[in-house]
């Protein structure tokens, strides 16, 4: 019997502890700062943008300040709170497991706004956050940088310390943005501030250029000699090539405020063609499908929840309506339309099926239909259609509304009226398959004599032991003998 050495024991609890953290998304940011290769982040500023990033395949998201004050509708100059941001991160970890770094603007005041935010940005499972050396309130750098303050040094440092003796995770991430060259500063007072930042116990420093040229940016990264990772936003100088950006020993590049201004130029577009022609005809095709709005809300999710811990009485029901024929011996009334569309005291059949139904929070109503089905009315309810409805019956237009029988359903036929108790009884039974009968005398004796019992409730139903999911069934006849046996019908 081998038995393991405590050095080959260390290294496996090692390997263990290793892959526990790479598993945590703070791990995950502290690989993607420390990686050989070079890493992305795409910007993402709500729920549906996070996830839309993390469809697309990438490892991380950047939480841009200027697209997350965009999408409040205010301007990147802190006047959304650094609560309303955070407030935002939680909806944005809670729709994607990637790990974020927040654009943390200069952290929101002094060393004690930052010690804060990282507690609180801890709190919600995001990775780390990027600081900039400027005073607060900021200004988007873009925006007139050159007469924009730089902080001061020892200040900023002192800030970046904080943050780092705060944090309780080890692997939560700060990086350090340096901002001499947007301010117009030389290049050694940009290598001079990131040492410092890097002392003070920056992860990784994000080196900041508005040219449309990378050449300060290479230029730095040669200087910097990979002392710690560097990370870098070509939002200016987007056409050089990325294998630039590989052989100058960049760690991450960030796709800095791509996803926010994509959906303002799609938005723009689509409000101005729906308000120059008054119709959605001419935009439909090029929009999202609203299946496709709550398949990235993840609503199926809900409904499989739903099944799994929503009480019986509140649990989601469909049911179906058999209404494929045109009705025995009502040919004269008939020649446009399908029985079930008949009136009633002035509406159609099918209307007071589906109110009932919609009163015992039945909503998920499938209807199917046949003969002349173009005439049944739509609203509430969803239509099939058996086409062989003249040489089928009643279990062949089941089958065309098999989809709708994923949970507990109740089955009609379409030529029926009921008193609200009997469907509310029906549906509150336990039973596996209840069956709810028209219990009137009829010519064969025998049915008379074994459904007399049940006249006063004019229903009787079939009870066998609770399993779901269920049907129940609302029938228009007789069709068998209906008396009771031990544990089986009841009336």
């Amino acid at each position: 019997m081998n038995v393991p050495t405590s050095a080959a024991v260390v290294s496996a609890l090692d390997r263990a502890a290793s892959e526990r953290v790479d598993s945590t998304r703070s791990g995950k940011l502290r690989r993607m700062l420390q990686s050989e290769q070079l890493e992305f982040l795409i910007e993402a500023h709500n729920g549906l943008s996070a996830r839309i990033a993390r469809e697309a395949g990438f490892g991380g998201i950047w939480a841009s300040g200027l697209a997350i004050s965009a999408q409040f509708g205010v301007r990147d100059n802190n006047e959304a709170s650094w609560t309303q941001v955070v407030d935002m991160l939680e909806f944005m970890a809670d729709a994607s497991d990637l790990p974020i770094l927040l654009d943390g603007d200069t952290g929101y005041g002094n060393f004690n706004n930052m010690r804060r935010l990282v507690h609180k940005l801890e709190q919600r499972g995001i990775a780390g956050v990027c600081i900039e050396d400027k005073q607060f309130p900021k200004t988007n750098s873009f925006l007139a940088g050159e007469r924009q303050p730089l902080a001061d040094i020892a200040e900023f440092s002192g800030k970046i310390a904080a943050g780092k003796d705060t944090q309780t995770d080890p692997n939560f991430s700060i990086v350090a943005r340096v901002e001499a060259l947007i301010a117009g500063w030389s290049m050694d007072e940009a290598l001079r501030r990131a040492e410092a930042y890097r002392l003070a116990g920056a992860d990784a420093i994000l080196i900041h250029s508005k040219l449309s040229k990378p050449d300060e940016i290479l230029i730095f990264a040669r200087e910097w000699a990979r002392r710690a990772p560097l990370v870098i936003v070509p939002t200016r100088y987007y056409s050089t090539p990325t294998d630039v950006f590989r052989e100058a020993g960049i760690s991450v590049v960030i796709w800095a405020n791509h996803l926010v201004r994509s959906a303002a130029a799609a938005m723009q577009s689509v409000a101005n063609e729906i308000y120059q022609s008054q119709t959605l005809v001419n935009v439909e095709d090029r929009i999202a499908s609203v299946e496709e709005i709550f398949r990235l809300q993840d609503a199926e999710e809900y409904f499989i929840a739903e099944r799994l811990y929503l009480s019986a009485r509140c649990a989601t029901r469909s049911a179906v309506v058999l209404a494929a024929s045109r009705g025995r011996g009502l040919e004269t009334v008939t020649t446009d339309r399908p029985k079930v569309m008949l009136p009633i005291a002035g509406r159609p059949l099918l209307r007071w099926l589906v109110d009932g139904f919609k009163k015992e929070n039945i909503n998920d109503i499938t209807v199917v239909g046949g003969y002349c089905a173009d005439a049944i009315e739509t609203a509430g309810i969803k239509l099939v259609v058996n086409e062989r409805h003249a040489s089928t019956g009643e279990l062949a237009s089941l089958a065309c509304a098999l989809d709708a029988l994923e949970s507990d359903t109740v089955i009609s036929y379409g030529d029926l009226l009921f008193r609200s108790y009997v469907l509310r009884d029906l549906v509150d039974c336990p039973a596996d398959f209840p069956v709810v009968v028209d219990s009137s005398p009829t010519r064969d004796s025998a049915r008379a004599t074994t459904t007399a019992a049940c006249s006063a409730h004019r229903y009787c139903y079939s009870a066998s032991p609770a399993r779901r999911p269920r049907s129940t069934t609302l029938g228009r006849r007789l069709r068998h003998r209906t008396r009771p046996r031990a544990g089986g019908s009841v009336c």
